[in-house]
Order: C-alpha cells, then structure tokens, then sequence
C-alpha cells in the first residue's frame, strides 16, 4: 500500500495496491461511508452517526464500515472516552489504484459500484436539473485523456470551497461500443 503522509496523521493519498481493498469499494454504501469519512470538514463518526446521516439500519451498515475497516481504507479515531461507540475516520484524503491492479482485471464490484453511484444520481437528481453528464467521442490518446481528466480533477479539488455544495465525478474511457 504505497502512501502519501499529509496533516493530522491522514494521508493525502493512499494507493491502493491488494485486491481486496478494490473489493471493499465495490458497493454503494461503501463508497458513502469513504465519502462521508473523507469529507474535508469531516469529524470522526460511528457506525450509528453514519448508519442515521446515510438513512440506513445500524446493523445492516456495520458489515459495510467493518470490510472499510479490514481493507485499510478507514480506521479507529482516537476517542474521547465519552461515547459508547468508537468513532471512525477515513485513512486518506484521496484514494488511487495501483497500475497493476488496473491491469489485472479487478475492478468489476468497482466499476459496478460507480454505475450504481451514476443511476441513483440520475434518478434522483435528474427531474430538480442537478445531475449533468456529458458523453463524446474524440481521437485523443486515451492515456493522455486520462491525464487530461485527471488534471481538471486536480484542479477542481485545488479551488475547494467549503460552502459549496459536493458533487460527484464519474468518468468512464472506453473504445466506442459496437451495438450488435
């Protein structure tokens, strides 16, 4: 697991490099509990803090913070003693997965995990005009199209405004499908 240090002990990014922390990123909740861990102004929260902000059951969530918790991809807060549950915090800032994992044909519950995230977002957030997408075709290398995209993130993560509101980028690169 190669790692960036950063402030307060968190990592700026933490690389994930085992197949079983990409795993860990293959389901919804999952990727809510990082996301809300994550979030610059983000306190440690337990499992029951998470359970009541997402809107799910305590006990059905725990499963989802627990497989976070074993891959490394959050961990125990340091606690004041006054709460009755221990409090969790994500372990980096921003996540990267290793080339080889890329390569290793892995990210299935990933790339599912992110349709997901992507329909939810359409269904509701479409009919209020919130949910924007943009899909082209251009001749471009695609790895230079990944730097490119990466670079607007970057820069976009650098203007970060505390008062505005999150948005999610999900960004697929594919050779043009055929319809058979």
């Amino acid at each position: 697991m190669s790692a960036t240090p950063g402030d307060s002990g968190t990592l700026d990014v933490l690389t994930l490099d085992r197949p079983e922390q990409l795993k860990a990123l293959g389901h919804p909740l999952r990727l809510r509990v990082l996301e809300m861990l994550g979030e610059e102004t983000a306190e440690p929260l337990t499992n029951r803090e998470l359970a009541g902000r997402i809107g799910v059951d305590p006990g059905h969530l725990h499963f989802h913070v627990r497989m976070l918790l074993k891959a490394g991809l959050i961990r125990l807060a340091e606690s004041d003693g006054g709460r009755r549950e221990k409090p969790y915090q994500a372990v980096s800032k921003h996540i990267a997965v290793a080339p080889e994992l890329l390569s290793a044909g892995v990210l299935s519950d990933y790339h599912s995990a992110m349709l997901d995230e992507v329909q939810h977002g359409l269904a509701k957030y479409s009919q209020a005009g919130r949910f924007r997408s943009l899909n082209d075709t251009v001749r471009i290398d695609s790895e230079r199209l990944v730097t490119l995209i990466e670079s607007a993130i970057a820069q976009a993560q650098s203007e970060h405004d505390t008062d505005a509101e999150p948005v999610v980028v999900s960004v697929f690169v594919h050779p043009p499908a055929t319809r058979e």
